[in-house]
């Protein structure tokens, strides 16, 4: 067998630096320069820190429940995931996506791809108290690869063959066929590793996890808090407690962390940080990579939405460049893929921002005359945004009716029902593609030539095959335009002064508080 790193199987490299990506850089302060971080200062001897202090985050969105296995929207990731629930490997976003130890502590994989060995840390329990061993992660395997599971990541694991374990240390995954993406996977929902004989309808309002983290407090509509777990097998968090605060509303967000009543301000609005230039010794502001796409849906359901001269004249009555000057901070990449991706191409010279083609599109469609269209909106989002759509939409005869919705009803009428005609959602998960290949998501997107590229990149033997076969599946999907891409989010997280090791890089996906800290 092929013996694998234990400290990493892929490390993958940043295709094209944020900063030389097309969008704006973020504020800019009055000598010319951006007055965001790349980095953090180092974190402080124990000795000048507070064990026992807690650290309060601003989330915008919250999860709707702590079943991690059914419930859909990354909220929940970006609490759970490496805090309170584990897999067998883990991503590190500050280390450009590479792939880590977590509860392996290294794996093995055949030469013909098709075996992964992984050996299990020792000493690893539940919050319960009950030894985490290779029968409760071949259970969870189990559960997701089962004919009908009710997984929101089976679709990952059609690849595996079945799960096996031959001590209480080891585990075993064989494959149908390669599946470059297996790992990846395992990095995620699909792969958290749960206690053997789980009721999954248990776990909505809580949790048994095995990471360094417990759920200790839930007010729905208001905070969630994690607490330390003392009987964690690893080095302990070096904070007691962690609570979470949901604010939506971007000025409140901001006014929270003006007056102290919380230490970090993620997805912090751009056009806002200005209140905390010149008070670099109360705050900084660390600038960290995305994988959010903010993503407008045409649902090719709707005979409309279903000839392709609509979508295009829809792409290219958009101004990305005014979209993102409105929001504050952006990328233009004019398809689904972020730059960090390894089949990442800069697509944003199709459907270029051009009226009136626009308007010839849509007369060549029939609806020369005007046509009217309603767009599902979350009402966490800017309305400022929508506003620029529906101004330049007008402008090529398009009359939008914005709906404003929850996002639990947007998750229950678009995602889950697809009743609806056009939608903005950000798509925060990394390495979606795969999403473009299932008719059945929500987009209702099916082209075959997608899917084989896909299975054909799953199945590829080396990560350069992979990499050329999605990078063709990716352009094929933006000349297709089952959606338009409005932009890449650039993060902006600010940061009381005293706080440190904090989270920087894709932290609406996952949130690791592991490496927190704050000065006494």
């Amino acid at each position: 067998m092929r013996r694998v790193r234990p400290i990493a199987v892929v490390a993958l490299a940043l295709v094209v630096a944020l900063s030389s990506a097309c969008g704006t850089g973020g504020e800019v302060g009055p000598d010319g320069t951006d007055g965001s971080q790349s980095t953090q200062a180092a974190t402080p001897p124990d000795d000048q820190l507070n064990l026992n202090g807690t650290v309060n985050v601003r989330f915008a969105l919250e999860p709707a429940s702590l079943n991690t296995f059914t419930t859909a929207g990354v909220a929940l990731d970006q609490v759970l995931l490496d805090n309170v629930y584990q897999g067998l490997v883990a991503v590190d976003t500050n280390a450009k996506d590479q792939l880590v130890p977590s509860l392996a502590t290294s794996w093995e994989q055949s030469p013909d791809g098709l075996t992964y060995t992984f050996r299990l840390v020792q000493n690893a329990k539940f919050h319960d108290g009950s030894p985490l061993t290779s029968a409760d992660v071949v259970w969870s395997l189990q559960q997701v690869i089962a004919p009908g599971s009710k997984s929101l990541r089976a679709q990952d694991f059609k690849s595996v063959a079945d799960v096996s374990a031959a001590d209480p240390a080891t585990v075993t995954i064989r494959l149908k066929q390669r599946d470059t993406t297996l790992l990846w996977n395992l990095a995620h929902r699909g792969g958290i590793v749960y206690k053997s004989g789980t009721d999954f309808a248990t776990l909505d309002g809580a949790e048994n996890g095995s990471g360094p983290f417990r759920v200790t407090q839930w007010n729905r509509g208001s905070t969630l808090t994690l607490s330390r777990w003392d009987d964690y097998r690893g080095p302990a968090p070096k904070v007691a407690k962690v609570v979470f605060h949901y604010i939506i509303e971007p000025n409140t967000a901001n006014n929270a962390e003006l007056t102290g009543q919380i230490d970090i301000l993620t997805a912090s609005d751009p056009t806002l940080l200005q209140a905390f230039r010149g008070q670099e010794d109360k705050f900084s502001v660390l600038r960290g990579t995305s994988t959010d796409e903010y993503t407008l849906a045409f649902n090719e359901a709707n005979p409309v939405l279903a000839n392709p001269d609509v979508r295009h004249a829809i792409r290219q009555a958009l101004d990305k460049d005014a979209i993102i000057k409105t929001f504050g901070a952006g990328i233009r990449i004019g398809g689904p893929v972020p730059p960090q991706d390894p089949w990442y191409e800069d697509l944003s010279s199709l459907d270029q921002y051009n009226p009136e083609n626009a308007r010839k599109l849509l007369a060549a469609a029939g609806y020369g005359n005007g046509l009217q269209l309603t767009v599902e909106y979350p009402n966490h989002y800017i309305p400022a945004l929508s506003d620029i759509l529906v101004s330049n939409l007008k402008d090529v005869g398009i009359t939008l009716n914005v709906r404003v919705v929850e996002f639990q009803t947007w998750l229950s009428k678009v995602y889950k029902n697809h009743d609806y005609e056009l939608s903005v959602v950000i798509h925060a998960e990394a390495r979606d593609i795969g999403n473009y290949a299932r008719p059945e998501y929500y987009f209702g997107y099916d082209n075959k030539q997608v899917q084989q590229l896909y299975r054909d990149a799953l199945t590829a033997e080396t990560e350069d095959a992979r990499n050329d076969l999605l990078r063709k599946m990716t352009r094929q999907i933006a000349e297709d335009a089952p959606c338009d891409w409005l932009f890449l989010v650039e993060l902006n997280t600010v940061v009381r002064k005293g706080i440190y090791g904090v989270p920087q890089h894709e932290t609406n996906n996952r949130f690791p508080l592991s490496k927190l800290a704050v000065a006494k």
